[in-house]
């Protein structure tokens, strides 16, 4: 049973930056394609980057390219984002989650087998 934890997150004024992590472990191995997807207060959860098992395949959300970075080290096990030039609009939690299926894109939430507790990111203006 894979569990992922989540770290990171927080408040930060609009322009600024945070780093949110999601470490992997109870697994064998963690060759599996991973994301990253928030829910802000009264919206459904929306796809917001993915990367495959062997970091050479991600995507990002139109909303946030040139601006968020997905990354994983070596080991596969641990997932980061990189947000910088936080919006208000990008306050939301964030969540993150692995796929043990073959995935053509990134972005469908159903794909996914387990998932992060989730983090609150704030940004005021």
């Amino acid at each position: 049973q894979v569990h992922l934890a989540q770290s990171g997150g927080g408040s930060v004024q609009a322009g600024g930056s945070l780093r949110l992590a999601c470490a992997a472990s109870g697994g064998t191995n963690y060759d599996y394609d991973m994301g990253w997807f928030r829910q802000a207060p009264g919206k459904e959860r929306e796809f917001v980057s993915g990367i495959s098992w062997d970091g050479r395949r991600t995507d990002y959300a139109d909303s946030v390219k040139g601006r968020f970075s997905i990354s994983r080290t070596g080991e596969r096990n641990t997932m980061y984002l990189q947000m910088n030039n936080l919006k208000p609009e990008d306050t939301a939690i964030y969540y993150c989650a692995l796929s043990t299926y073959f995935m053509a894109t990134f972005d469908n939430p159903r794909r996914y087998d387990y998932w992060g507790q989730g983090t609150q990111v704030t940004v005021s203006s």
